[in-house]
């Protein structure tokens, strides 16, 4: 027989959402257990024995992880859905049958490297602020950020109302009128490396994230994808290199 399980870890599994995720379609009445809707978070089913519906439609664990490495285009946003109909990043994954989420977000004008799984722990564990995955940063700023502006956004600067974490900054090149800077942080608040860079008063022109951890989005094309492997993950959890800065 199978060990009772917590119905947000079963969502997850059934590649549904990442379990914070899950936890909020339950929250939402969204879930049903062998006809009765669920709210309580500590409720526990049986796979195979009780009937788990979400919206209607049941549900059942997936066998097969699947792990995608996604260049995301501007335009796109992170969600499976959107009620003002913008194109999901889920309809760009052409040839696969498997039911995956994004792991975190990438803003709706921000491109770059996006993963995308069904699997809820591996999600979890990438978010999770313990584990202080890093995600490394291309982003094309107004300007001409001064050393001790740099060494600041570096320190921690003032966002909404509370210091970033120490991030690392290299500048990469100057142009006239801007500087492209690789930003490198752990931390994942929304619309983060906008609002450290206005916090300078040197705002973002154009942002592509090109990195998890040591997992490089290298020359894969906007719009396309990869699948990974045991290799590439393991390349998540790495810190990002520093270049050489100038």
């Amino acid at each position: 027989m199978n060990d009772p399980v917590r119905l947000q870890k079963f969502l997850s599994q059934c590649g549904l959402a990442s379990r914070r995720k899950a936890e909020e379609m339950i929250k939402a009445g969204r879930v049903q257990v062998d006809g009765a809707i669920i709210t309580d978070m500590g409720y526990k089913i049986i796979p195979g024995q009780n009937i788990i519906k979400c919206d209607g439609q049941p549900l059942s664990p997936r066998n097969r992880l699947t792990y995608i490495l996604l260049n995301k285009p501007k335009g796109y946003v992170t969600t499976l859905s959107d009620p003002q109909g913008r194109p999901i990043v889920t309809s760009l994954l052409t040839g696969i049958s498997e039911r995956v989420f994004p792991v975190g977000r990438l803003d709706l004008d921000t491109e770059g490297a996006l993963i995308l799984t069904n699997d809820g722990a591996f999600a979890q564990k990438v978010q999770h602020p313990s584990h202080e995955v890093t995600k490394t940063y291309e982003a094309l700023v107004a300007g001409h950020p001064s050393k001790d502006q740099l060494a600041q956004l570096e320190n921690g600067v003032l966002v909404e109302g509370k210091i970033t974490s120490p991030a690392e900054l290299t500048v990469l090149k100057k142009i006239k009128h801007a500087t492209l800077v690789q930003i490198t942080i752990h931390e994942g608040r929304k619309r983060q490396v906008r609002k450290m860079f206005e916090a300078v008063a040197h705002p973002v022109l154009h942002l592509k994230r090109i990195a998890y951890g040591c997992l490089r989005l290298h020359r894969l094309p906007s719009g396309k994808f990869r699948l990974l492997n045991s290799g590439d993950l393991e390349k998540i959890f790495l810190k990002f290199p520093l270049q050489t800065k100038k």
